[in-house]
């Protein structure tokens, strides 16, 4: 089943996310529910907050990305072969490599797109849709969706690493979008 994506503005995109246990309910249903939406929304990755709720669960596929880079983008990071996979109650251990900048945008703040500096890439400890635990390193372009996704799960956006005289011009945008005020293709939920 589709669900809506909660749209900028609703309170639950700022909390961080608590962690589940193997017994939550509806927790396949769910996982299945966001690959779902993700792939009609045209998305890359989906954390639960943005399905409203508070849990510290995300799904990503970066394998999309990876088979639409050109050469140079390949070239850059060329042990990127792309992931697609769950991750519950992940954990951070470690962030490193120079930043480098790439276009990003939000399921939940549509038709804004902004350049991030992130860092190459990001080790980190997380269960699988299985609840069977991970450490895993990830690099480029699948790094850096998995920080996004990441930052969901921590009450975080990817325009509060935007400058504040950028952030202060997209002020209007980012209201309207509160509000209703913009058309998506996909179902959304809005602060009216």
């Amino acid at each position: 089943m589709v669900l809506p994506i909660v749209a900028y503005g609703n309170p639950v995109l700022r909390k961080v996310g608590v962690d589940i246990a193997p017994a939550y309910t509806g927790l396949q249903k769910l996982i299945e529910d966001m690959w779902e939406t993700m792939y009609n929304s045209k998305g890359v990755g989906l954390a639960a907050p943005q399905v409203n709720r508070d849990i510290r669960l995300f799904i990503m596929d970066s394998l999309q990305i990876i088979e639409n880079l050109d050469v140079d983008e390949k070239d850059e990071f060329p042990e990127d072969e792309g992931y697609k996979g769950v991750f519950i109650n992940a954990r951070i251990e470690e962030i490193n490599g120079k930043e480098w900048v790439y276009n990003e945008g939000c399921l939940s703040i549509p038709k804004i797109r902004e350049d991030i500096m992130r860092k190459e890439s990001v080790t980190i400890n997380f269960l699988d849709e299985n609840f069977v635990q991970h450490t895993k390193t990830f690099g480029g372009v699948t790094a850096r969706v998995i920080l996004h996704e990441y930052d969901h799960i921590e009450g975080k956006l990817f325009i509060d690493y935007l400058k504040p005289l950028k952030k202060s011009l997209l002020k209007r945008k980012l209201n309207d979008i509160s509000k209703g005020k913009i058309s998506v293709d996909y179902k959304m939920v809005f602060n009216k």
